[in-house]
This record gives C-alpha cells, sequence and structure tokens, in this order.
C-alpha cells in the first residue's frame, strides 16, 4: 500500500508525445467509477469516492516533456484506531520532467555517480522516462495519489492508548528460579 504501481494501471490517459504542441497541452481527468474501484483496491483502501487531475503538459529543449499540475481526491478508509469509515481528502501537486528513455537512464547514472561527492541537498532527480513515446497521465495521477494516501488514518480527535497494566511481581523470567529456590529454602527450614 502507499507505493507508486507495478501492475497494470487502472486509470489511463496517454499522451502521445510526438502529438503535443509546441505551445504545449493542458489536459483535465476524472476517473470513472470503475477506475476508481480498481484504484482502491490496489491501494488497499475501502474505496475512492472521486479522483481529478488536472495537467500542463509542456514540451522542453531535448525532447523533454514538463508535466505540472494538481491530484485531487477523496478516500474512503477505515480509522485505525476506532475502525470506523472515514474519508481522506487528498490535494497534491505534480511537477515532473520526462526525457528520452536512453537520455533518462544515462542522467540517472549521472547522478548515481555523483551521489558520493555532492551534498543531497544539491542532487537533482532523474527525469522519468518517456516510454514508447507516450506519457501515460492517468499514471501519473495515480501514482501521486497513492502516494498521498495515509497508511494509518484516524478520526479527528482520536488518539491510540495503550492499556497500561501493572507487571505481576509473581511474572518475571526468574518466578521459576525463586520457586526452585524458596522450595530449597523450605526444605532446609523443615529438616
Amino acid at each position: 500500500m502507499n507505493r507508486p504501481m507495478t501492475g497494470p494501471d487502472p486509470w489511463r490517459a496517454p499522451v502521445i508525445v510526438a502529438q503535443i504542441p509546441d505551445t504545449g497541452l493542458h489536459r483535465e481527468l476524472e476517473a470513472s467509477a470503475a477506475e476508481r474501484q480498481a484504484m482502491a483496491d490496489l491501494a488497499g483502501v475501502r474505496d475512492i469516492l472521486s479522483a481529478h487531475a488536472d495537467f500542463d503538459v509542456v514540451p522542453k529543449s531535448g525532447g523533454r516533456i514538463h508535466v505540472t499540475g494538481h491530484v485531487r481526491a477523496r478516500v474512503g478508509q477505515t480509522c485505525v484506531v476506532t475502525l470506523d469509515p472515514i474519508e481522506s481528502e487528498i490535494d497534491e501537486d505534480v511537477d515532473l520532467t520526462f526525457a528520452p528513455e536512453a537520455e533518462a537512464r544515462r542522467l540517472e547514472d549521472l547522478i548515481e555517480e555523483g551521489q558520493d561527492e555532492a551534498e543531497p541537498a544539491q542532487i537533482a532527480d532523474a527525469p522519468e522516462a518517456i516510454v514508447n513515446g507516450i506519457i501515460d497521465l492517468g499514471r501519473i495521477a495515480t501514482d501521486a495519489l497513492f502516494l498521498a494516501i495515509d497508511p494509518y488514518p484516524r478520526k479527528p480527535g482520536v488518539v491510540f492508548e495503550a492499556e497500561v497494566t501493572a507487571p505481576d511481581p509473581e511474572d518475571h523470567p526468574f518466578a521459576a528460579l525463586k520457586a526452585l529456590q524458596d522450595n530449597k529454602q523450605g526444605k532446609k527450614k523443615g529438616k
């Protein structure tokens, strides 16, 4: 739960990179009931009541594509404390750069080599790979949604309080040895 998908995509909205105009394009997506159910099943949540995304897709130099946007959703979950049904709001920004597969791999390798020398704050993220000339906006939206789902949701104001019991003085690892020692002492006194 709460990680990018590795299986089939339940919410698909492919964009063919070659068809993106120089001025870019804007896409608004709304997941259907079937797509939301498939996403809920993959995410391990009760249900996804709504899922909406809007993206701006802008070509950059070197065949790169910059995708920015916003993902909003309403997710039905179960409170980990009370087990009551609750709803959570997801509101995530997206800002990704895509590059042709070969360049994305090359840049990823360069970043990994530089990690030993550079400070973590100076390391840039490698671009995502453009696979088969397509960027799937539905996949981007789903990944953002999954990463934003709270793995331990709680009803507002609910606090988990562990039951505290006083330890039994007779219940410790050496209780059996103490009993043997007391028994042995009692036999010596009884002689």
